[in-house]
């Protein structure tokens, strides 16, 4: 491929972030955040498939990016709501910090893993298929969640 098309799959990437962000603070905002985040991961996990099949060209490498860009960050607005939702404002931080410290571990895993499994066999299809494998854990994990609702009353107590 000639370098532009990796040029182009990150500002596709990145535009398709900001749609798939703001569509994941929409959809919440009238559904089941849970359900949500388990259909993003399940759709990660088809994405990946998808172009683990399909004949890698310009074109299956942009649309690809488009369709990971929508679901990369857009985990991020539900994650924050449950989170809240569930333990309140006063933990939200630590919680949240802490959620995002274990995405961190597992970006570094996965940079990591694709350079070893690549100077293994020379391709990454090992990695793309364990990464569906862990977004189909990922979709199944996230429906036993129990959306609770936060009272007030429960802050004013434990404040």
């Amino acid at each position: 491929m000639p370098p532009s098309v990796s040029g182009w799959s990150l500002a596709i990437i990145g535009f398709f972030n900001i749609l798939g962000s703001l569509f994941a603070g929409w959809y919440i905002s009238k559904r089941s955040m849970k359900i949500f985040l388990s259909y993003i991961y399940a759709s990660r996990a088809v994405i990946v498939i998808l172009f683990l099949v399909s004949p890698k060209d310009s074109f299956s490498i942009l649309l690809f990016s488009a369709a990971l860009g929508f679901t990369y960050l857009s985990t991020v607005p539900p994650t924050a709501a449950l989170v809240a939702k569930m333990f309140g404002p006063k933990f939200m931080a630590t919680l949240f910090g802490l959620t995002l410290f274990s995405h961190q571990i597992g970006a570094f895993l996965g940079a990591y893993l694709g350079g070893y499994f690549f100077k293994i066999s020379g391709d990454y299809t090992t990695v793309w298929v364990i990464d569906a494998l862990l977004a189909v854990f990922a979709a199944l994990i996230h429906l036993p969640i129990k959306e609770m609702r936060f009272y007030k009353e429960e802050a004013l107590a434990s404040a």
